[in-house]
């Protein structure tokens, strides 16, 4: 295989035909006359004969430099052009970004906002990736994530948009037919429906009054890989259900469904913006994410105890 062309030393020959000076061309490129007399020489070495003519007077260009000076000043405006136009994307909110958020979330919560975030930056456009499995970030090509988690990888940049609480809970009807729950331990004789991407396995976990601590794995009729399909079961009066607060909160504010346990909470997660990296982020992910952080930072999800 043969060796790839010294771009550095091209370049360095087309600046000091350009500036008619080793002197000239080091100050232009900012760096010493010796660095480009070094580059200069290597490619000479390499090509097996002189570019320049050079007295303590005179610099010339030979016959094969000439033609070597002209093709290398093509080959560096090319080059300043595409990093110009790197450059410039880099620094305007441009370009696709994909984006991954669980399916709930992102159907209640994100989708309505993607509206007025394309009218507001009309150059970017959005691929929304909607599913509750965790994606590898990295692997799998994405810009950023929304996540509801107690994150743990520290090779990902998470900023804390809000606090997102989980809650037991259950239809009116339920609870007059078998009872309302007072204890953690007490729903080991309930039916519990259970959801398969919950971050801490299948047990729940509570603390309680004076730092009490409770882990119980309920187990129950159904089993779903997004939440909200428990909810028709759920508000059926079938079983009793582990709920994040923004989906829960409008059935609790109309009285669909009862919270329970009062005095025992879930581990509290929160919402994060993810993105594999915080060094170089391009515009177009500082714009989402500074977007997501106004609309959702500090939000109250409502009707929740």
């Amino acid at each position: 295989m043969s060796r790839l062309p010294d771009f550095e030393a091209l370049a360095m020959v087309a600046k000091v035909a350009e500036e008619r000076s080793y002197a000239g061309a080091a100050r232009a490129l900012g760096v010493s006359v010796a660095t480009v007399s070094r580059a200069v020489t290597r490619l000479e070495e390499r090509l097996g004969g002189r570019v320049f003519n050079r007295s303590s007077r005179r610099l010339a260009l030979t016959d094969l430099g000439r033609g070597l000076a002209e093709r290398a000043g093509r080959v560096l405006w090319e080059a300043e052009e595409a990093e110009n136009a790197a450059r410039e994307l880099a620094s305007r909110p441009r370009g696709l970004v994909r984006l991954a958020v669980p399916m709930s979330f992102g159907l209640r919560w994100v989708a309505p906002l993607l509206p007025e975030f394309l009218r507001r930056y009309p150059e970017i456009s959005v691929d929304l990736h909607l599913s509750d499995a965790s994606v590898d970030l990295i692997g799998e090509g994405f810009d950023a994530a929304l996540r509801i988690a107690v994150l743990e990888d520290s090779s990902l940049v998470a900023r804390r948009l809000c606090p997102v609480s989980r809650l037991v809970v259950a239809a009116p009807a339920y609870l007059a037919r078998n009872g309302r729950p007072q204890h953690p331990g007490d729903l080991v004789a309930h039916h519990c429906l259970g959801y398969a991407y919950r971050a801490r396995g299948d047990s729940w976990r509570f603390a309680g009054p004076g730092g009490a601590e409770e882990a119980v794995t309920p187990t129950g009729p159904l089993r779903v890989t997004n939440v909200e399909a428990l909810l028709p079961t759920l508000l059926a009066g079938l079983g009793i259900a582990e709920l994040p607060d923004f989906i829960a909160a409008e059935y609790l504010a109309d009285g669909r469904l009862e919270a329970i346990l009062p005095g025992w909470r879930l581990a509290s997660g929160g919402l994060y913006f993810v993105t594999p990296t915080a060094r170089n982020r391009p515009a177009k992910v500082e714009a989402l994410a500074a977007f997501m952080a106004e609309r959702l930072s500090g939000r109250g999800w409502g009707g929740v105890p």
